[in-house]
């Protein structure tokens, strides 16, 4: 695992930042850990130049995207509040908490250069080789061990159709051309492996 604080603000306390990763490293976290949170700061910095005005913003998004997690329908809710409230005046309090809103659906708009890094960044998992393929999907089954696997398979397989509905898994250039066409394949093999087909 890199080291994360490079991926920091330096104007923003350290302290903030050390909250944050233990909230990633808090028990219980089967997928939306500090592995996940270390993959889409890499993410960012992979499809973001160093000059880009969105990337700060970006960033700090991925940090708060998976910041409150328990498997609840708000928690991306929670986890915008939670970095409004954080970030208080700050002048991307606003715009990070509006970036880990869209989490939710991964669906930026089309002129919205910093929600479709963020989104990319975060789905980029769906391209992992092999073997992380199919640790990130032990992983959220972990988080769901709650729910009966029937119920899980099919609803997983439905947030993966509704995922593969989208004409590109992908939204930026550079993200579409190094992993859609892996993503996709992964996505499908697993439907295929839910569903039993």
């Amino acid at each position: 695992m890199s080291d994360l604080a490079r991926f920091w603000p330096a104007r923003l306390p350290v302290a903030l930042r050390d909250d944050l990763l233990a909230a990633y490293a808090s028990p219980g976290r089967g997928y939306h850990d500090l592995q996940h949170l270390t993959e889409v700061l890499e993410h960012v910095e992979e499809l973001t130049s160093p000059d880009d005005p969105v990337r700060e913003a970006v960033l700090l998004a991925g940090w708060f995207h998976d910041a409150v997690y328990d498997g609840q329908d708000d928690d991306e809710e929670r986890s915008a509040r939670l970095a409004a409230d954080s970030l208080g005046r700050d002048p991307l309090s606003d715009e990070v908490a509006r970036l880990v809103r869209l989490t939710r659906t991964h669906r930026p708009a089309a002129n919205d250069h910093a929600g479709q890094l963020l989104c990319d960044a975060d789905l980029g998992i769906l391209a992992a080789q092999p073997e992380r393929y199919a640790s990130y999907t032990a992983g959220v089954r972990r988080e769901h061990a709650h729910v009966p696997d029937a119920d899980f398979a099919a609803g997983r397989a439905a947030i993966l159709r509704d995922l593969l509905a989208k004409p590109t898994l992908f939204h930026t250039p550079t993200a579409r051309s190094r992993w859609e066409q892996r993503a996709r394949a992964n996505v499908t093999r697993e439907i295929e492996r839910l569903t039993g087909r």
